[in-house]
């Protein structure tokens, strides 16, 4: 399925460019983008500063307050959201054809004049503290706290995306303001559409909607992070499991190494049945009902992690038994029949990621924030089928030979 995906590159009077999948078969179209700078621009002190902006963008703009914006999606039926990931901020448009254009106004609207009016502002921040303090006694939250404060040091990508408490409730609407005008800008912007709509349609509502941005974002640079590791964190909480995660660093995305690494995690931990972890930790000695590993690629650093939940007097043992097949695929690596059947999986199930609308309009942007390609959909398969137990053992001595993870528990106090 994916070889049938044509991509069209689009680029409006006004300059934005965007990949298009047209498609008429449903009057439906899906408009992703994103910008650069994420959670990672939000200054210290002000942690959570993008997650409000993502979720008050769309809470009144222009002449249209909160109550009244909302009421114009809903009775048009489309959807407008934004959310924040540590490296750039998200949007999306869902919208039949008959309301395409009401649509994006309201999207030109939300993007380009937001009101950050003091009442939908202070409930949305009620909204997002009220989970913030959820997090405090959440111990899969507070293992990950834990794992990024112990790998990433003071660098960016420690302050919590969503927020602390306390830093939530000192934003304002003029940190909003300031924030915007900051982070939405044309140099970062990229863009996928998939739907009932034409190239010359879609480059008019390009311009509607993003021409007028600035052209230059005002970011703070992020350094490079080599993540620490070899850290042992153990988190006190009276609840009746162990939540573990083991930390490592892992592969930027445009690592040439990276294809090889995805279809090495798939075998060690990457979330079927057959995996290493879930065959050694569950299926043998039942230490855990769900455990994996997975990739973690940013901008700028990549970590490996490796989790479980287990009994709190079993927590030693299947830290044991994670770190056994860590070392294991370091100094042995896969077989070629476990190899053969990863990669049969893995291209299988790849046409999955295009059973709808969205999830293709959320691919075209990240194969342009990855720098991918625009023919990667076609090359993409043939590139896991072609590596080798050679190209999984030179990955895993990479990212796992001799290296130590960092080790966080948080559960019962033990001994």
């Amino acid at each position: 399925m994916a070889q049938a995906v044509e991509i069209q590159e689009v680029t409006s009077p006004g300059g934005i460019k965007a990949w298009l999948v047209e498609d008429h078969t449903v009057p439906l179209v899906a408009l992703n983008f994103s910008f650069e700078g994420g959670s990672a621009q939000d200054p210290a002190g002000k942690e959570g500063l993008t997650r409000l902006l993502a979720a008050t963008l769309d809470e009144g703009a222009g002449d249209l307050d909160s109550e009244t914006f909302q009421a114009r999606l809903e009775d048009l039926a489309v959807s407008i959201s934004f959310s924040t990931g540590k490296d750039r901020f998200y949007g999306s448009l869902r919208t039949l054809t008959p309301t395409l254009q009401e649509a994006s106004d309201l999207l030109a609207l939300a993007v380009n004049q937001p009101r950050f009016d003091d009442t939908p502002v202070e409930r949305m921040k009620a909204q997002l503290v009220t989970r913030a303090r959820r997090n405090e006694s959440d111990p899969d939250a507070i293992a990950g706290r834990s794992l990024a404060n112990a790998m990433f040091g003071e660098h960016p990508y420690a302050r919590p995306t969503l927020g602390t408490v306390g830093s939530l409730e000192q934003l304002t609407p003029a940190d909003l303001e300031n924030h915007q005008e900051r982070l939405l800008a044309r140099d970062g912007l990229t863009i996928g559409v998939v739907g009932a709509i034409d190239a010359e349609t879609l480059a008019a509502i390009l311009d509607k909607v993003f021409a007028n941005l600035p052209e230059r974002a005002d970011l703070v640079p992020v350094a490079e992070l080599a993540p620490s590791f070899g850290n042992t964190v153990s988190d006190d909480l009276a609840v009746p499991q162990t939540t573990i995660l083991l930390g490592l660093p892992g592969l930027k995305r445009n690592d040439p190494d990276y294809q090889a690494a995805y279809v090495m995690n798939h075998i060690l931990g990457g979330g079927t049945f057959t995996s290493w972890m879930y065959q050694e930790v569950r299926e043998k000695r039942g230490l855990s009902y769900s455990t994996g590993t997975s990739l973690s690629p940013y901008a700028h650093t990549g970590l490996l992690i490796a989790s479980a939940a287990t009994k709190a007097d079993r927590a030693g043992e299947t830290v044991e038994v994670m770190l056994n097949q860590l070392q294991r695929m370091a100094e042995d690596g896969p077989r070629e029949e476990e190899l053969r059947a990863a990669k049969q999986y893995l291209t299988g199930s790849y046409a999955l990621r295009f059973d709808s609308s969205g999830k293709i309009a959320r691919q075209l942007v990240a194969l342009q924030n990855a720098d991918l390609g625009i023919d990667y959909f076609d090359r993409r398969n043939s590139e896991i089928e072609a590596i080798t137990l050679a190209d999984i053992q030179r990955v895993a001595k990479r990212l796992l030979a001799e290296k130590n993870p960092t080790i966080v528990t948080v559960g019962p106090k033990q001994g």
